[in-house]
């Protein structure tokens, strides 16, 4: 089915603006059980080590930033931002350091006051590359934090950039001084903390059964004001198709990734609407290059050759999805930066330059070593698993031998933790800042523990244009920086930048969605609502723990 045709299912019948602005939801109408399905389990709940989407979702529910990006995403100074944590802020004369005045009112799940130790303790642990954070490397122009009084917090930057007071406010989650500050930074993963956090967020922890669902529910006297939700449940599935089984049979709200048949499925039922919604998120094929034969930057090249992305997307996505224009999705950038042509001769002459020679079972070999390597694909994704089987065709083609690996995400995890891989699909869920690329490309996150850049790349001609881009106040210089970047990256081919999604999630029609942000479509899930007259019986559970049926 074609994205018009979708688009328009999506549109028809009794589909319902998702400013959540329709009839019985008024300011005073609370309560009511969001079920969120979702494909795999979360890894963490502690904000600085976060890696997965569940995860991000969840404690972006229960902790709190100083300040609060809108829905424009500009990343350049304070304009776009909202106070959280903070009430307030003011520039030093040279723009070196801002000083936040902390809300009095605000309060730790336990009751215990936010203090600005919190956030010079915050800052410790996120800077700390013993914490293992994928934060670490956007937090290296912060110089210090300070706290002159117990609601005062003062940050200092090393230098003016365009980006500053973003790289500091939406990387750092305030994290409890009198919880964790005990607590050797090493050691914060296996705290019961990490899986029983205490925050300041609008809604607070309940409980996590692994495998099957994290709930969280309203904190009633929260100093913002108490959600419009009662609670809200991330149920767990094995895979995309029994997350939409479950969306399909009432068992859960919501789903954010409808991919094929599904969308029209849930736009022909009639209590489920389906819903598009933007994003940040570029999926491609990444080479472990920190040894073996993808250190190779010829070979690399080559087998980017050989890949049609065109036909990868179309017979695996049809027009679900963009084809990519390269590291950087287009609600950021927009501009292809010259990817590498599809052209099969050119690649075969390479690699027989190269020295790999085709053989009598038609895969290549170089000193007797075949052409051969592992793909890890995560088996919560069916658009990748697709993906798998036609980059094994076509890579075929070429005389490479391809071995689809599935992994269960904690076992892929484990895997890149360890470099213990060939290749894999792999898809990044970016931030609104260009800059932070640097995340899962920057030499300095190369070997760091736990960091993003689980290919090993280190170019420094590419950290020069990345850091050059961030420190630039002109726009068009910018916006060429960081497209020369972006060509050098994808020059080197550590990865072969593939698509885009055109996102579609399935949404029950009695809940009211607000403030869909591109990058966190879940940004303000406290303010989505479900009116009174339409509820069902899960959503009149109230604040007790209970099971959602």
């Amino acid at each position: 089915m074609s994205a018009a045709a979708l688009l328009a299912l999506a549109a028809c019948g009794r589909d319902r603006p998702a400013s959540g602005a329709g009839s019985g939801s008024g300011a005073g109408d609370v309560g009511g059980t969001l079920v969120i399905a979702t494909a795999g389990d979360a890894d963490i709940l502690l904000p600085p080590l976060v890696a997965s989407l569940q995860a991000a979702q969840i404690t972006s529910q229960l902790f709190d930033r100083l300040a609060e990006i809108d829905s424009t995403m500009n990343t350049v100074g304070d304009a776009a931002f909202a106070p959280r944590l903070a009430k307030s802020w003011t520039w030093s004369g040279d723009s070196l350091s801002v000083r936040f005045a902390l809300d009095p009112r605000a309060r730790w799940h336990d009751g215990t006051p936010v203090r600005a130790a919190d956030v010079k303790f915050s800052y410790e642990v996120y800077a700390d590359p013993a914490t293992g954070s994928p934060a670490t490397e956007l937090l290296q122009n912060v110089a210090s934090v300070d706290a002159p009084d117990s609601l005062t917090a003062v940050v200092h930057f090393k230098s003016r950039r365009p980006e500053q007071f973003f790289d500091f406010v939406y990387n750092v989650y305030v994290l409890p001084q009198h919880l964790l500050g005990g607590t050797p930074h090493a050691a914060l993963r296996t705290t019961p903390f990490a899986r029983q956090p205490v925050g300041t967020g609008r809604f607070r922890f309940v409980r996590w059964e692994p495998n099957q669902r994290i709930e969280i529910v309203a904190d009633t006297t929260n100093w913002r004001g108490r959600p419009k939700l009662d609670r809200v449940i991330w149920s767990f599935a094995p895979d995309p198709a029994a997350a939409t089984a479950k969306l399909l049979s009432g068992e859960a709200d919501l789903w954010e990734m409808l991919r094929g048949d599904a969308i029209g499925q849930v736009a022909s039922k009639a209590s489920l609407r389906a819903m598009p919604y933007a994003s940040l998120d570029v999926g491609f094929l990444l080479f472990n290059v920190r040894g073996g034969m993808f250190a190779d930057r010829a070979l690399r090249r080559a087998l980017a050759e050989s890949i049609d992305r065109e036909g990868l997307v179309r017979s695996a996505l049809d027009t679900l999805a963009y084809v990519a224009t390269g590291p950087a999705p287009r609600a950021l950038d927009g501009k292809p930066h010259g990817a590498i042509t599809h052209d099969l001769a050119a690649a075969a002459r390479t690699l027989d330059s190269l020295g790999w020679r085709m053989g009598p079972d038609s895969v290549r070999a170089k000193s007797g070593k075949p052409l051969a390597f592992g793909l890890m694909v995560p088996t919560t994704s069916q658009v990748r698993i697709r993906l798998a089987v036609l980059l094994q065709e076509q890579l075929k083609q070429i005389g490479a031998k391809v071995t689809i690996e599935q992994l269960e995400p904690n076992a892929m995890m484990q895997r890149l933790g360890t470099h213990k891989f060939d290749a894999m699909l792999h898809a990044w869920h970016a931030d609104p800042s260009p800059s932070t690329v640097r995340q899962s490309w920057g030499s300095a996150a190369a070997n760091a523990p736990g960091s993003p850049n689980v290919a090993g790349y280190a170019s420094r001609a590419f950290d020069a244009l990345i850091d050059s881009a961030a420190l630039a106040f002109d726009p068009a210089q910018q916006k060429q920086l960081y497209a020369r970047a972006y060509d050098t990256l994808t020059d080197d081919a550590p990865a072969v930048w593939i698509y885009e999604l055109r996102n579609f999630a399935g949404v029950h029609r009695r809940v009211r969605p607000a403030g869909v942000r591109a990058d966190a479509w879940w940004a303000a899930l406290g303010d989505w609502s479900i009116p009174a007259g339409e509820r069902i019986a899960r959503d009149k559970i109230g604040l007790r723990t209970a099971s959602a049926r």
